[in-house]
């Protein structure tokens, strides 16, 4: 078998000691282009299945039609590098690598088939190794949290990968995601790119397009070459931290603001509770009931457990009746002064705050409408369209209706 140092890349030996010391489950492997990481990925699967008898593996891309030239070829190199592939028996139709001492296999599966991953099973052993090559295409966290749910049975230890370039936006969810995969005890997230691989891995004309698009577009050579998440330009927000915020800060709280935002059909309504730092300008979201076709009754013991001593709640001001109900229920509740201008003055406000720190765990979806907004292009993409968008901002509008009289200027409210 051929020496590890030349088939691994030096940023990766602290993933491999990793692997072997078996502390980790999932690997968030990110980066540039020529870090790599998917060689590396398909190394450690074929060594890990030699290693262990009663493992086999499953590698997925969002498109099944990619598999063959990515993951399949990726895994086809890595046994032909590390010299064992005379122990190695490769099928295109149906789709598997098959190691000959022990039958055991190495499966390929598209994720726009579903179905066909609900199904996986293999004859002998477990599915040890899942490898998302790409995850970036997949739709969401939830998605790839549903395929790790099929297909981790049957065993004590599991090994992920998750390989991808990171997406531009940090609003993206994978850029969302990874900031909360870092703090999982079980969870090892490596970032790596083609300046940690030796030069003869990547040939002269590599570094040469890599230096050219540096001098001529550094922002595209960071995005591309270094993976860096350089943004789009449109996010609303680049004041968002997302973090856990603990019982002894909220115990400090002494500004705490309620607002309300009413939904029916497909929109959501929304209850969030959140304290606001004058002298810091910063806000602190901290509680969020976001439920769809929620019931008066539901709504009201929701906030009474939140806010047992009555404080005031802002509520959308549109929905005079409903808000009548909330009080008949011992909801003391004041409709928001709206008026022209006025969401593009609170959104202005929120903007102009030096940060908004948000609670991921529980409040996933402030979370995920704070980092997610943002401006809509023209229909030819080559600029924004002026004002701010109406949709995914239901948490947005019960912020700025809890702060309606903290965004008043002189007295008179801007509302």
């Amino acid at each position: 078998m051929a020496n590890l140092t030349e088939c691994i890349a030096p940023a990766f030996y602290p993933v491999h000691k990793a692997i072997k010391d078996e502390n980790i489950t999932h690997y968030w492997l990110k980066g540039g282009r020529g870090s790599t990481k998917s060689s590396f990925a398909a190394v450690e699967i074929i060594l890990g299945m030699m290693r262990h008898p009663d493992a086999n593996a499953v590698c997925l891309r969002k498109v099944g039609l990619y598999l063959k030239d990515s993951v399949y070829e990726q895994l086809v190199w890595a046994i032909s590098k590390l010299g064992v592939s005379h122990l190695w028996e490769q099928r295109i139709s149906p789709m598997m690598l098959i190691y000959l001492p022990t039958g055991q296999r190495i499966l390929f599966r598209g994720a726009d088939k579903p179905k066909k991953i609900k199904s996986t099973k293999v004859s002998k052993g477990y599915i040890r190794y899942i490898w998302y090559e790409e995850c970036d295409e997949f739709l969401g966290k939830g998605e790839i949290d549903t395929i790790n749910q099929s297909l981790m049975r049957g065993g004590d230890k599991f090994d992920i990968f998750y390989s991808y370039n990171p997406p531009k936006s940090q609003t993206n969810w994978l850029n969302r995601e990874i900031e909360l995969q870092q703090t999982r005890p079980d969870t090892l997230v490596h970032h790596s790119d083609y300046r940690s691989v030796p030069e003869s891995w990547l040939g002269e004309p590599f570094l040469q397009e890599a230096e050219q698009l540096q001098a001529t577009n550094e922002t595209r050579y960071l995005h591309e070459y270094l993976g860096e998440v350089t943004g789009t330009g449109g996010e609303v927000f680049r004041n968002i931290t997302l973090r856990e915020i603990t019982k002894s800060e909220r115990e400090s709280f002494d500004r705490i603001r309620r607002g309300l935002d009413w939904g029916y059909g497909p929109d959501p309504f929304v209850y969030l509770a959140l304290h606001y730092d004058r002298k810091r300008r910063k806000i602190f979201i901290f509680h969020e009931f976001y439920k769809h076709r929620a019931g008066f009754d539901e709504i009201a013991n929701e906030i009474h457990l939140e806010n047992p001593g009555r404080k005031e709640v802002i509520a959308e001001s549109a929905e005079p009746r409903s808000n009548d109900e909330l009080k008949a229920r011992g909801v003391r509740l004041t409709a928001a002064k709206k008026g022209p201008g006025s969401v593009e003055h609170g959104v202005c406000w929120l903007q102009d705050l030096d940060e908004i720190i948000i609670d991921p765990i529980s409040c996933p979806n402030a979370a995920r409408e704070f980092t997610g907004y943002e401006l809509e292009r023209t229909a030819d993409g080559s600029t924004f369209k002026s004002g701010f968008p109406d949709k995914d901002n239901h948490t947005i509008d019960a912020v700025r209706y809890a702060c309606e009289r903290d965004m008043k200027k002189g007295g008179v409210s801007v509302w």
